[in-house]
């Protein structure tokens, strides 16, 4: 089974999006602003790829947070703060098999389904 979590909106979501299905490929989008992921989900996936890569600092959203909220990120922080703000979740988030795919290029994703 295929998985893509994101925002419908995001132009790197929807290039990912276009590719998958330029290429046949089944899957199920989970949108952010509707399920946000949990606790657990958030926690499984920052186990497997890291918190550092799971935690979009280069968004709005991040810019916005007080100096505070940045400061001393550890991976506990990063997911109260990715819990709190799933926007701040790097996207997309693919899921295949038990493989996660963070962010999308298209030789990445050519490399899964090979």
């Amino acid at each position: 089974m295929v998985a893509m979590y994101g925002i419908p909106n995001c132009d790197t979501v929807k290039k990912a999006r276009l590719w998958l299905t330029d290429h046949h490929m089944d899957y199920v989008f989970h949108n952010y602003k509707k399920e946000a992921p949990n606790g657990e989900l958030l926690t499984g996936w920052v186990d497997v790829v890291g918190w550092e890569v799971l935690l979009n600092k280069r968004g709005t959203t991040w810019r916005k947070l007080s100096e505070a909220d940045k400061e001393d990120i550890d991976c506990e922080k990063a997911v109260a703060l990715m819990i709190h703000n799933p926007s701040m979740i790097k996207r997309p988030v693919l899921i295949v098999d038990q493989h996660i795919e963070v962010g999308f290029s298209p030789e990445a994703y050519a490399g899964l389904f090979a």
